[in-house]
């Protein structure tokens, strides 16, 4: 199976500050190039970087599916929790028709991040979840003469229709945000992919296997499913420098209990990991200082097996590492100076790489 390597406009570009006109400049170099996939995170707002331009994803994808010809396009991931699933699948059948066939819909549980703020009710996601992809699953297979209906706790569908089909058949494919076991199981039954954050190999290996096994369980083929994984690179010629540079932020990313497990780290009894998903926004930076003190116990030795930090061969050891873990699609984030000077040396030095090896 062929790699595909995408990036996201994520944090990482927010950190920059850069506007809507430099992102799409960014994603027109790489359709030109040899990258399969780009990508834009789903948030209201990052108040940690004051500079950040926030804009909505899903009008920002289409812009930049307009104004591609190859790559496919997605949200990694949209915020459900926020959204009417009916919305959510209506944007992505129509996100996939104007980009004649390449939409994506990357989605997730949420985040009290992006959610508490503005007043909305943050309790049960997962079971919110778990109805948010029956119904998007539900509406998919709809139309004009096939109306459906849907009785579930927090959503409900009436003979309900949507009134278009995508290019894509059977639909859009679907990644889900998934980290611990139930919505691990959701990925294996109604995902096309999975798209995880702040993993080791160990880890990813791990879990990519809890999602096959969880196929088998409901008889699913996922043969042709996408093991795509969103890591970090920072090119530097000083890759010492770089990984100092980066190393506590990247533990901070890596720190949750199923890693801890994988690699026999002692959770530190005073952070309180459920709380701080449920409750933390940055009106309650003490929750972030917890999270931080906590995760810096992480060893360097486990941490910096997640980047790839340094020269191109650098950055191509720590893909090979995901590649033989299970990784078939990497969705970049791009740190350090020159964003556009990143994507272009990735495209030029890197994917090359592994497409010659693809050949051999």
């Amino acid at each position: 199976m062929r790699t595909k390597f995408g990036f996201t406009q994520g944090l990482n570009v927010a950190r920059l500050g850069l506007d809507e006109s430099q992102v799409i400049t960014a994603c027109q170099i790489a359709d030109r190039m040899d990258y399969d996939s780009i990508w834009a995170m789903d948030h209201s707002n990052v108040p940690q970087w004051k500079n950040a331009i926030v804009n909505d994803a899903w009008i920002m994808l289409t812009a930049i599916g307009v104004l591609t010809q190859n790559v496919e396009v997605g949200t990694c991931v949209t915020d459900a929790i926020r959204r009417h699933p009916s919305a959510i699948a209506l944007s992505t059948i129509t996100l996939d028709r104007v980009t004649k066939g390449r939409g994506i819909l990357g989605i997730g549980a949420g985040e009290a991040q992006n959610v508490v703020e503005f007043g909305i009710d943050f309790n049960k996601p997962i079971a919110k979840f778990r109805e948010q992809l029956e119904v998007i699953h539900r509406l998919f297979e709809s139309g004009v003469d096939n109306h459906v209906s849907y009785n579930g706790e927090y959503y409900k569908l009436n003979g309900a229709s949507l009134q278009t089909k995508s290019i894509r058949k059977p639909r859009p494919p679907i990644y889900i945000a998934a980290g611990a076991p139930k919505t691990l199981e959701l990925c294996a039954k109604y995902g096309d992919g999975w798209i995880p954050i702040g993993y080791t190999p160990e880890l990813f290996r791990n879990h990519a296997n809890v999602i096959k096994d969880n196929a088998k369980k409901v008889g699913r083929d996922i043969s042709g499913f996408q093991f795509a994984n969103d890591v970090d690179i920072y090119f530097s010629d000083d890759g010492e420098e770089a990984w100092n540079k980066m190393k506590n932020a990247v533990k901070v990313s890596l720190y949750k209990p199923e890693l801890l497990k994988v690699h026999n780290i002692i959770q530190d009894s005073e952070f309180d990991f459920r709380r701080y998903f449920t409750e933390y926004a940055m009106n309650k930076p003490e929750l972030m200082e917890q999270m931080k003190r906590a995760a810096l116990k992480i060893p360097d030795s486990v941490a910096r097996t997640a980047i790839g930090v340094g020269k191109p061969d650098d950055v191509i050891q720590m893909l090979d590492r995901f590649i033989k873990a299970g990784t078939n699609h990497f969705i970049i984030r791009f740190w350090g100076d020159g964003y556009f000077k990143n994507i272009e040396m990735f495209g030029n030095k890197v994917i090359p790489y592994f497409r010659d090896q693809e050949k051999k």
